[in-house]
């Protein structure tokens, strides 16, 4: 133990190459340094192969006997022991292990929990944390509607108040004029009698100025008719009697905020399930299918089954084929403008967007029915998530943002459009923006303008873009447009100007292209069953198998 010092000795050749290595040590060693190294003749040293470096197992040493290494393990007494310890009388009769299997069990044990940790423990932890962290980043949004919706009911209450008020003042109006007309009407008969006691009085003065007998004679006293006065007319003006103003009932009245509600359920999530099966890609892609869709430019395409595979194009009519190239069906968008993108939900209703009216729309049974309208910003793409949620591409009507937006039914639930320093994610403009949910969650979109590929996790937060692969044969600039994801979480893009598609990792490094089944224009694309369906601009559907 006291030469322990002279082991190590730190032999690192920089002009010859490194072949050798002590295991014991732990030292590269090229062949020249090998004898100076053992010079010392400590036996413990251990020459292997560079690459089989620390294949050696270094024993502990034993407590007992301080020279030796212990390689057994007694297990009455669960201790290491050498073997002196071995035919001592300590240990007669006791069962022995060799350290060098339970290493090695040990060491299967650890393999397998990092294997688990890494693929199934871990990602459940960044999904758990992606949940929270979206939770999060709508956590404004949900209060600022919360909000909103005390504000536009308490607008509908002073709505309610105005009417009251202005039908009370109406009523107010009406009583004054019936309480006029009755005075007027008392006033008009009372002046009719005065004017008739003035004209009698009239008369009198010409009778006491006359000296005719017979104006004397032909007067008649009227007094006792003019001495029975008027009805009085006593009308009460009418009174507001206002209710108590009680601030504590008009909150009962007004509605009622239930209050914040924490539960902690101890097996709400889940670990992932290990993946159970990895495809190889074929060396060579092959076109299976190709079925004339009809349409002179062919935007999209998805699908749930080969059975029922719904296109779109730069027209009205939304198709639907078979895998045979037989037309199914045909439903026209609600208001005969072309859809600008298709989606199939799992329940089998189609939904699509409408540029012309801002809305997202659902097709079920034959019948369109209007899920979402927005308002000041405009539908580009869409997608439907494993959750079933709906992911919207959208850009502002003065064409200066961009951004997706996640919907659960016709609730509006996530906004996704800047990064962590407050730059925009996606270009500003009306240009092409086609959506898709990898199997990991994240949200892959093309940002055909920028030129790019543009991928966040599931809260929103860039994970990384891709503006293309260095390629001679590809000589035109990188614009992508349709996007799909397969079961390994690779990602697919159409670069239609280059007649090819991109696959790419799930963390974004290029695979390969398919640019062979004479592929012209790539517009749309679509996976089922790990095979790609692409919709060609001039309106060819293939179908592309790519997988083993």
């Amino acid at each position: 133990p006291r030469l322990s010092a002279q082991d190590v000795i730190n032999v690192y050749c920089e002009t010859a190459e490194v072949q050798m290595y002590c295991d014991f040590c732990h030292v590269k060693l090229c062949k020249p340094c090998i004898g100076e190294h053992i010079a010392d003749e400590y036996e413990k040293h251990k020459i292997v192969l560079f690459q089989k470096k620390k294949s050696t197992l270094i024993y502990p040493k034993c407590a007992t006997h301080p020279t030796k290494t212990c390689d057994l393990q007694c297990k009455e007494c669960d201790i290491h022991v050498c073997p002196s310890c071995f035919t001592s009388s300590q240990h007669k009769g006791h069962s022995f292990l060799e350290l060098s299997e339970i290493y090695n069990s040990k060491k299967k044990d650890i393999a397998k929990d990092t294997e688990e940790l890494q693929h199934i423990i871990s990602p459940t932890y960044e999904e758990i944390t992606n949940d929270l962290e979206t939770q999060i980043a709508n956590f404004e949004g949900e209060y600022k509607k919360l909000k909103t919706a005390v504000t536009e009911y308490g607008k509908q209450w002073h709505r309610e108040i105005d009417n009251v008020i202005i039908a009370m003042k109406k009523e107010i109006k009406s009583l004054k004029r019936k309480h006029f007309d009755i005075l007027k009407k008392h006033t008009d008969e009372v002046k009719q009698i005065q004017s008739l006691i003035e004209q009698t009085l009239q008369n009198l003065k010409e009778i006491e100025e006359s000296n005719e007998v017979s104006l004397t004679f032909q007067y008649s006293s009227r007094n006792k008719e003019f001495s029975k006065l008027p009805p009085t007319v006593q009308i009460s003006l009418p009174m507001f009697n206002p209710k108590p103003v009680n601030g504590e009932q008009i909150y009962k009245l007004f509605g009622s905020l239930a209050s914040l509600s924490t539960t902690t359920e101890e097996n709400g999530y889940k670990l992932k399930k290990p993946e159970t099966s990895t495809r190889e890609m074929l060396e060579e892609p092959e076109l299976i299918t190709s079925i004339d869709t009809g349409y002179e430019k062919l935007y999209s395409v998805t699908c749930l089954s080969e059975e029922e595979i719904w296109t779109n194009g730069v027209v009205s009519d939304m198709k639907c084929f078979n895998i045979q190239g037989l037309l199914i069906k045909t439903i026209k968008t609600k208001s005969g403008a072309w859809p600008r993108d298709i989606a199939v939900k799992v329940d089998g209703d189609l939904v699509y967007c409408d540029g012309t009216t801002k809305t997202v729309n659902k097709v079920r049974n034959g019948q369109t029915e209007e899920m979402i309208r927005l308002q000041d910003w405009t539908p580009k793409q869409l997608c439907i998530t494993s959750s079933g949620d709906l992911l919207v591409t959208m850009y502002s009507d003065e064409k200066t943002q961009s951004k997706v937006v996640r919907y659960l039914r016709s609730k509006e639930k996530q906004t996704i459009q800047f990064d962590k320093k407050g730059k925009p994610l996606y270009s500003a403009n009306r240009k092409i923006k086609f959506i898709s949910e990898n199997r990991n969650l994240d949200i892959c979109v093309t940002d055909n303008k920028a030129g790019a590929v543009v991928v966040v996790n599931q809260a929103g937060k860039l994970r990384f873009r891709y503006t293309g692969h260095p390629s001679t044969t590809k000589i035109k600039p990188f614009k992508p447009y349709g996007i799909t994801t397969d079961s390994q979480s690779q990602i697919l893009t159409a670069d239609g100007d280059n007649h090819c598609i991109h696959i790419l990792d799930q963390d974004g490094q290029f695979l390969r292209y398919i640019d062979n089944c004479d592929l012209k224009d790539p517009w749309g694309l679509c996976v089922y069953k790990n095979n790609l369906f692409v919709a060609e601009w001039k309106g060819k559907l293939k179908k592309i198998k790519y997988l083993e």
